[in-house]
């Protein structure tokens, strides 16, 4: 029987957060100083992402020692030169020569640039303080923390009409097999219960009373958008006890990408970067499609997390601080 656990249960990795609340940006990183086996999959038309290709099967690293997700797009990525360099300080990495070993650290970005500050985001110093803040037993929460501090989701018709976001977190336990995803919502589209298929979260009406839906919106016109708002992103990480290759951890990342097919509508669009990573942590021998099918549920479920905890920020409405109740 399949039971839920908390994310901070799967051992082999550390998760430490850091924001600038009152610019409303933020970062989450994931560290293994053994290395873990990784894969992604990139579904969206916009990723901001550093290292990518460490996790192609035909690239030579067999693991990697960190990853980070972040916002302030493109710009943010240089929070993973404060991962590395922590975990250089801390002889962490892959192994060059007798005296120096060389940190492999992946990164993906979502657009948060519309919400605080539009010229403060990520870098050197907030990723170095989110490695700190995983250390005893590290500080994550769900909500509008790390990643998940600017976030937000129903912004078709711009971004005076969306809803604030966050990160989130779901885990499930069959026997000694561990599988759970952290994912940082941010997306162009709508949020549903994926059991119930009742929209909880997105595009709201002009009165900010009631919902708007972003695809029958869409469907109102056929005429091609040439630019259609870009400040988006859907990023999470698959974590499992489950001993795995990065090949079939590709392919567990890509069954992921179902959980959000679930819960997102539209998703994986030319203006979202949606990305999701798998990491191996563990020596459990599992099945490939059981552990991707299990990701995609505890995806799915990770997503309403993110939003169920949002608070309400930077004038946009979140569901924690009792708005759902209008809807």
């Amino acid at each position: 029987m399949k039971r839920e656990i908390s994310i901070k249960e799967i051992k082999g990795i550390r998760i430490g957060q850091a924001e600038n609340t009152e610019a409303g940006t933020g970062c989450t990183v994931f560290l293994s100083e053994e290395g873990m086996a990784a894969g992604l999959d990139v579904r969206g038309g916009g990723p901001a992402s550093r290292e990518s290709e460490l996790m192609d099967p035909l690239a030579a690293a067999q693991v990697i020692h960190g990853i980070v997700l972040a916002g302030g797009s493109a710009f943010g990525l240089n929070a993973a030169d404060g991962v590395m360099e922590y975990l250089r300080e801390r002889k962490i990495g892959f192994e060059v020569g007798p005296s120096l070993k060389v940190p492999l650290v992946c990164q993906s970005d979502l657009f948060d640039l519309t919400v605080g500050d539009s010229h403060v985001w990520p870098d050197k110093t907030m990723g170095y303080e989110a490695c700190v803040n995983s250390e005893r037993g590290g500080n994550y929460r769900d909500g509008n923390y790390g990643t998940g501090c600017g976030a937000t989701v129903g912004k078709f018709a711009g971004m005076d009409f969306c809803m604030k976001s966050g990160i989130g977190s779901y885990a499930l336990q069959i026997g000694e097999l561990q599988v759970g995803a952290v994912v940082a919502v941010n997306a162009l589209g709508d949020i549903y219960d994926w059991k119930t298929g009742q929209k909880i979260a997105g595009l709201l009406t002009e009165d900010k009373k009631a919902f708007r839906s972003t695809e029958d919106l869409m469907y109102a016109s056929t005429k091609v958008v040439e630019n259609k708002f870009t400040g988006n992103t859907t990023i999470g990480v698959i974590l499992t006890n489950g001993k795995f290759h990065k090949a079939s951890l590709c392919k567990i990342a890509g069954m992921a990408h179902d959980g959000y097919a679930r819960s997102i509508r539209p998703v994986h669009t030319s203006a979202d970067g949606d990305s999701i990573y798998a990491v191996s942590l563990g020596q459990i021998s599992a099945d490939q499609d059981l552990v991707g099918t299990l990701a995609a549920e505890v995806m799915s479920e990770a997503v309403i997390r993110a939003v169920e905890n949002a608070e309400s920020a930077y004038g946009f409405p979140g569901l924690r601080t009792g708005e759902k109740k209008n809807y």
